[in-house]
């Protein structure tokens, strides 16, 4: 386990070639939709999905999807606006959430539209839950794939089943083929690997490829992203001081561009970026991550005095991203939310942060950029309309969860919403 923010530079950056690979997750031949997500994939084959599917993710791919994102979360705004008008709402923000996502995940990379928060039904949702579920069987079948593949193959057990693998398959064959079909291009994931068909070296991607990068980006954007959104929440709620400067800053944001700011307005929101990034150093998403030492390598000693560390092929390095970013050698009171630290001028610290949460090097996260920017616009959007306030069913001061192995909230997540415009008018 490396604590040293240096060393687990080295291990991710500097020696990249030394820990290329995670763990073994799941063996594609095993579950040929869940073995084949990018995070699963090895040394080439890794290397070839990801240079195919980064661009996707670029500057001004987010650009050009920042409208599909700010129609989800102006949605969302109006209907917490809407149900709150008669009397405060409170409300389950990890429910809530996860269906933005899910809406934000399903315009962008399967380049369908649909409303989970006043259609709570729609298959599309009840799907990628029952896909993104560790719980019950799910955990069951994991545990299995991962230590008794044999088994697995024997009675064909997979992770994902039979109605979620055909469901999220031919969503992707029908989306591909009527737009072949009428010609339609979107600014989205579907059409840039559809796009590789095209590519003269022969590097197109499979259907089944498709199908796994898209589901991919379902399965690590709809709980961690959510998630990030349900504490970003809960902090500005418990902290109305916070809250307020949010609630400025984004009104200025508004009124400069008629109601309608475009997406360098949002992007570049430094207090909203402060507050994310608190909640990315204080509730990293991924609490802790691997790598897998696949040659010989010497680590050098973190402290004067101590001794090098060999590490042999096959060895696991383990990173404590939750207890690096409350270390108090490298962020001041870090048990205490303080958005201004990343105000001060310390781009360093935000960078650290940002980059430790999402994984440093070639094998950091593929869509860090899109989980911040749909994390932006859904609050821009959501502190437009509406005032957070803690719920009453809300455990304070926050805990977190010890019986789930993903960061969570002990007793859920649960803010009360309402409308601005009532407390705005008394104000003027």
């Amino acid at each position: 386990m490396i604590r040293d923010r240096e060393l687990g530079k080295i291990i991710t950056v500097k020696s990249f070639d030394h820990f290329v690979n995670h763990r073994k997750f799941i063996d594609p031949n095993l579950d040929p939709l869940f073995g084949n997500l990018i995070f699963s994939l090895k040394d080439d084959h890794w290397r070839r999905i990801r240079n195919l599917i980064s661009p996707a993710f670029t500057s001004s791919k987010m650009k050009a999807a920042f409208k599909l994102i700010a129609d989800c979360a102006s949605n969302y705004a109006d209907y917490f606006a809407e149900e709150s008008r008669l009397k405060p709402l409170e409300c389950n923000t990890k429910d809530a959430f996860t269906r933005y996502t899910n809406d934000v995940i399903g315009t962008f990379a399967f380049g369908v539209s649909i409303d989970s928060i006043r259609n709570r039904e729609n298959e599309f949702y009840i799907l990628g839950k029952k896909s993104t579920s560790f719980e019950g069987m799910a955990m069951v079948r994991l545990t299995l794939m991962r230590f008794v593949p044999r088994f697995c193959k024997l009675f064909n057990i997979k992770f994902a089943t039979d109605d979620v693998r055909h469901f999220f398959t031919n969503l992707v064959k029908e989306t591909i083929a009527m737009r072949d079909e009428k010609g339609v291009s979107r600014p989205d994931l579907i059409q840039l690997m559809m796009e590789t068909r095209n590519d003269k070296d022969g590097k197109k991607l499979s259907v089944l490829e498709m199908t796994s990068q898209a589901y991919g980006f379902f399965f690590a954007g709809f709980d961690t992203s959510s998630t990030l959104m349900c504490f970003v929440a809960q902090e500005i709620a418990e902290k109305s001081h916070v809250q307020e400067k949010l609630q400025r800053e984004v009104d200025e944001v508004f009124e400069e561009h008629q109601g309608d700011p475009p997406y360098e307005a949002i992007n570049n929101m430094v207090y909203l970026d402060a507050v994310i990034n608190e909640a990315l150093r204080m509730y990293p998403v991924a609490p802790f991550q691997d790598r897998l030492c696949n040659s010989e390598f010497e680590l050098p000693p973190a402290l004067p005095g101590e001794k090098p560390l060999v590490l042999k092929p096959g060895d696991v390095v383990w990173l404590p991203i939750y207890c690096i970013h409350r270390d108090p050698e490298y962020f001041d009171n870090p048990e205490v939310f303080d958005p201004e630290r990343f105000v001060k001028g310390d781009k360093s610290s935000a960078f650290a942060v940002n980059s430790m949460t999402f994984g440093q090097g070639p094998r950091a996260c593929i869509g860090n950029r899109f989980a911040i920017l749909e994390t932006k616009i859904l609050f821009a959007y959501l502190l437009r309309k509406c005032r957070l306030t803690p719920g009453s069913k809300m455990i304070t001061p926050m805990r977190i969860s010890k019986s789930s192995f993903i960061m969570k909230a002990e007793g859920g997540f649960w803010v009360e919403f309402q409308p601005r415009s009532q407390e705005s008018e008394s104000q003027h």
